[in-house]
Parts: C-alpha cells; structure tokens; sequence
C-alpha cells in the first residue's frame, strides 16, 4: 500500500498524486465516492462526467451495487454503456435501462464454494445471517435484516437456497452477503478473511457488519484490470475513486487514485491521493482539475 499523503488543504483543493501519463480512463465507487449521501448525482458531477468522456476519457462505475440498483446513474453511462457491478462479479452493459440491462460477463462464485463461505463464517462468527445475490435473483435467511429496499424472491436458510434444486439454481451466484448483529463492521470482516483464507474475496462497503463474499480473486480491481486489458489501457493510465475497503484493491492497481474525504482508514492508506469528501462533488474536483492540466 501507498503512504499517507497530507491532508487536503483548507482551500479545499485536491492532494494530487504526481503523474507523467495523462489519464485514458476513470474509474469511480458510487455510494459514498460519486453519489451524495441523498444518492443523487449532482450537476457538478454530471457536467465533469460528460467533459472527461467528451476528452476522449472513458469513465468507468464501479461499485459493490447489483445492477438492478443502476438506475442512479444509468443516463451518464454514456457511449460504452458499462458499468462493473458486484464487486467485480458482473460487467453490465446499461443500454437498455433498469429491468433491461444485459451482463457481458459474469465471474460467479461457486455454489460449493459458497456453501463453504456459509459454514465457516458461521462457525468464527456465530450469529451470522445471510443474503444470496445472483444475476437477477436476491434470496435470504428470514433472520436477515431488512438493509434492502426490495422484497426477496425466496425466504429460506442459505444452505437451501444454495441447494441445487433451490430457487434460481439456473443462476450464477455473484455473491453472498454476511450480517452480524453485535460485531464490529472492521473485526467482522478480519474474522471472516481469516476464516475463508483464499477460499473466497471478503470484503465490506456499508458502515453496518455487513460483508460481501465473492468468488476466489474476485474484486472491483482484478475485473477493472481485465476491462482495461481489452481497451489497452495499462494501471497507470487509469484514475480511481473511493471511499471503504472493497475500493482498496482498485486504488492500489490504479496508477492514480484518490480516497474521499470521507473514507474509510484502510482507504485513506491505499491511495496515493485525497479529495474532498463526497458531499462536495470530491468526484468532480478532481477531473476538473485533471482535465484543465490537458489543455
């Protein structure tokens, strides 16, 4: 991981990493990082969007959301129309809307991989409900809380929802989330990665103990490195925002990369970069100043 830089300043000016390569593309978190807390995205935003895709810049979400939750930002997709969802388990083409979205690629986790996930983090965590995302489906535990705004498809224990037979076995699981009620979010998520090993990619990106289990090498940043790889863009080409631990990966990978001012610790470690936070377009700040640094 990279060291610390100094705090932002109090003009309120991004702490801008050093960089001979101009930038070919940006990749951005959402909640917490590219949306106000309202989940909205504001004019600024939307105006420094279009003038990094207008200069040739591609912009690229990434974001631990499914993608039946894109609807937030699917009029700024612009010309590509894709968007890395779960954590880096689905690349979504956005195109056709909310409810018409299509996956151009799908890194799944393997039911048997994630009845493991299940066993053994119940065992270090006792207490431990849980939550099955898939390509189209959410199926949970009744003792899930309600931390969604949907209804799930099916109500049962994971280890039958994860059954062959189970509802929607015909689709990838893309990964399973894993509440405790009493732990700390932080020591959560280490009694799970010490539990799993290199069975699968845990991680968190709600304040609650709330964990994101995906497949083994699994991450925003290992898929972000796979879509760059196909357009040619090597890391440091490549400019990344975020603000909690399932960004981390991806702004260690990325050349450029900038914690928000209200990131989490183990972000504001990994970035070579700070902005401000997120309620005042930290987003924004940075690729106006990037692109005013081309002319």
């Amino acid at each position: 991981m990279r060291e610390n830089g100094p705090v932002t300043s109090a003009t309120r000016q991004p702490e801008t990493p050093a960089s001979a390569v101009p930038p070919r593309l940006i990749a951005t978190d959402l909640d917490g990082t590219l949306l106000r807390d309202d989940k909205s995205v504001s004019p600024r935003t939307v105006a420094a969007l279009a003038a990094a895709e207008e200069a040739g810049v591609e912009v690229f979400f990434v974001t631990g959301r499914p993608a039946r939750w894109m609807d937030v930002v699917s009029d700024h997709v612009h010309g590509h129309g894709l968007a890395i969802c779960g954590n880096g388990a689905a690349v979504v083409d956005l195109h056709g809307g909310p409810g018409a979205h299509r996956f151009v690629k799908v890194r799944e986790l393997a039911r048997e991989n994630a009845l493991d996930a299940v066993r053994l983090v119940r065992e270090a965590a006792p207490g431990t409900v849980y939550a099955i995302e898939q390509t189209y489906g959410f199926y949970q535990e009744p003792a899930y809380p309600k931390l969604h705004l949907e209804i799930p498809d099916t109500l049962a224990t994971a280890e039958k929802l994860l059954a062959p037979d189970a509802p929607g076995a015909d689709e990838p699981v893309l990964k399973i989330l894993a509440f405790h009620p009493e732990l700390d979010p932080d020591v959560f998520l280490d009694v799970a990665r010490r539990a799993l090993g290199d069975r699968a990619n845990v991680t968190r990106s709600s304040p609650s103990a709330l964990l994101e289990i995906s497949g083994p090498g699994v991450s925003k940043a290992s898929t972000l490195a796979l879509c760059c790889a196909e357009r040619g863009i090597a890391p440091e080409e490549v400019v990344a925002f975020g603000d909690m631990p399932n960004d981390v990966e991806m702004l260690t990978w990325a050349g450029q990369s900038y914690a928000m001012g209200n990131a989490h610790p183990d972000v504001l470690a990994a970035a070579s970069g700070r902005t401000v936070d997120n309620n005042e377009d930290g987003v924004a700040v940075v690729i106006e100043r990037m692109l005013a640094e081309r002319r």
